[in-house]
């Protein structure tokens, strides 16, 4: 209908019949001298910023004249010039979608929402389908939202340090350069202000001396003289001066894994036993065949893939240690899930070795190879950190010699490997010098009692100092 009300505007036409009744249509530019009498119809403004409908009025006089305007019946609606411009606008749009909506990505299951932690590209700069553009830092991981299209960023809609939920838009992509606004530089800016906040600042300077003419020395006699500060005692500590601290947020994965260490203390009732391995055999082992190992299955042999099938069969001898309570109910797994606790620069991550259980060395090592590399770079999944019935975390690379691990929920066990150092032990009677390590295994002592602990330990003990123990399966 508008766009058959504007072609008769355009061609000169003075009325024109819409949906059965007649209406005049009135054009801006008509002189303000002419005066339209047009009773008992209905009558379409065509204004410069929009469209007034108005019915029946005795008398029409155009903005200008002198003659009053009397209405003969109430006006039935006004269209408020905004909505009716945008309307207009969107609908005799080319409709090419130029602009393309960045908005945040499914981020798992169990995930509702994470932080805005940083801006990759800055808006004017250009991108390519699928190239990062924004860092989400989330409880466990950190998630790249990408670019849907190739463009140029035009604006962002969220700031930095903002919780987002998937689906939320963060940016806009302009297909082209067009309609994108140069950024102003902040100095451009600061001088703006400056300059602006000048004047006040100088009447301001101007007013101050005034001040100080008109004040009486009658009253300047009258300010009683300041206290001396109070002398500090001996015993008094001496603060640093706050310039020296430094007040940083906590990441979401920092807060995250905070909460979880501390629900673990006030839920499971913890207990740690600890025991000694001599490292000779499996060391020897593994100088004897790491080169043969390296050139058949392209990864080097560690210490972690011989701890991890040790603690395979410590979990098969002692099947309480990889259950877990719920509620009135104990849950026995049959299968066995190793997570491997892993730190990076961003905090501890927990990767899961799935059905360890059925893997040989070489697996082992390949697998916790790739969840590691994975976990540095902070490209690991959900589901790669999800479920796991037991947990090994090493601490020995740190060169920690002693420590009471925490359990990792929801499980019930976690085994904490310590350095190897090199001490006195009795063998065959005669004291010899011994690669030995501290293994400690911290449990929950609701479920598991300390005889299926020691046994457990003993377990790993046997079979780190005899690996044949694994061939023969005894």
């Amino acid at each position: 209908m508008l766009g058959a009300l504007r072609r008769k505007v355009a061609t000169g036409g003075s009325s024109v019949s819409v949906l059965g009744k007649s209406i005049q249509v009135i054009r801006p530019n008509v002189s303000a001298s002419r005066v339209f009498s047009n009773a008992g119809k209905e009558i379409l403004l065509l204004q410069p910023r929009g469209i007034i409908h108005v019915r029946y009025f005795s008398h029409l006089v155009l903005p200008g004249c002198s003659a009053g305007l009397t209405k003969t019946r109430d006006v039935i609606s006004n269209i408020q010039s905004e909505a009716i411009m945008q309307k207009s606008c969107r609908a005799f749009s080319s409709g090419d979608g130029d602009l393309v909506d960045a908005v945040v990505p499914f981020m798992g299951e169990s995930i509702t929402d994470g932080t805005l932690a940083t801006f990759l590209k800055k808006p004017g700069d250009r991108v390519a389908a699928d190239e990062p553009i924004a860092q989400i830092e989330t409880d466990k991981v950190t998630i790249d939202v990408v670019s849907p299209h190739d463009g140029v960023i035009q604006e962002y809609v969220a700031k930095e340090g903002d919780t987002v939920e998937p689906g939320v838009k963060i940016a806009v992509i302009s297909k082209s350069a067009e309609g994108v606004a140069p950024s102003v530089p902040a100095e451009k800016k600061s001088e703006k202000t400056t300059s602006k906040s000048s004047p006040p600042t100088e009447a301001v300077k101007e007013d101050k001396p005034k001040a100080k003419v008109e004040a009486s020395p009658a009253a300047e006699k009258s300010k009683a003289p300041a206290t001396p500060p109070p002398k500090r005692t001996a015993t008094e500590p001496v603060l640093p001066p706050k310039e020296r601290e430094r007040r940083v947020p906590m990441t979401r994965l920092r807060k995250r894994v905070a909460t979880r260490l501390k629900d673990s203390q006030n839920t499971f009732a913890m207990l740690t036993t600890f025991n000694e391995v001599d490292m000779t055999n499996l060391m020897k082992l593994r100088s004897d065949y790491k080169d043969a190992f390296v050139e058949n299955h392209g990864v080097k042999l560690g210490f972690m893939s011989g701890f991890v099938k040790a603690a395979v069969s410590a979990l098969q001898h002692q099947p309480i240690v990889n259950a877990v309570i719920d509620g009135d109910d104990i849950i026995y797994r049959d299968y066995i899930d190793i997570s491997i606790a892993v730190g990076t620069p961003k905090g501890l991550v927990v990767p899961v070795v799935r059905d360890a259980g059925k893997m040989n060395f070489a697996e082992i090592e390949k697998t916790i190879n790739s969840l590691a590399k994975k976990a540095t770079d902070g490209t690991i999944s959900i589901d790669e950190m999800a479920g796991g019935s037991f947990t090994i975390s090493n601490g020995g690379v740190y060169g920690s010699l002693l420590s009471t691990p925490i359990i990792n929920p929801p499980q019930s066990a976690i085994l904490g490997m310590h350095s190897i150092v090199s001490r006195p032990m009795v063998v065959g009677g005669n004291v010899v010098p011994r690669p030995m390590m501290y293994i400690a295994l911290t449990y929950d002592h609701r479920l598991i009692d300390g005889r299926e602990a020691v046994f457990f330990l003993r377990r790993i003990k046997d079979v780190v100092e005899d690996p044949r123990r694994l061939l023969l399966d005894v």
